[in-house]
């Protein structure tokens, strides 16, 4: 199965708000964190909103990128733009 592409606007309708996924992107990677805890509300720690692409954001994380090898994480797509 292909992959699927998003574009930064296509990535913003996936909030996690009014019963929409929640994605993020990060590296030109885009991941379904919907069924992860700390994502459930389409906002992570009062810093992070799903639908965006956290690329800079997460550089200055308290965490490394082992976070999208999480059982809640799901690789969906690319970023293009």
């Amino acid at each position: 199965m292909a992959e699927r592409v998003f574009t930064e606007r296509e990535l913003q309708a996936y909030n996690g708000e009014r019963g929409q996924p929640a994605y993020i992107a990060y590296n030109g990677v885009v991941y379904d964190v919907t069924d992860c805890p700390k994502w459930r509300t389409g906002l992570h720690e009062q810093l992070h909103y799903a639908g965006a692409d956290l690329t800079r954001s997460l550089r200055k994380a308290p965490h490394m990128e082992e976070v999208f090898t999480r059982p809640c994480v799901k690789q969906v797509g690319v970023l293009v733009g």
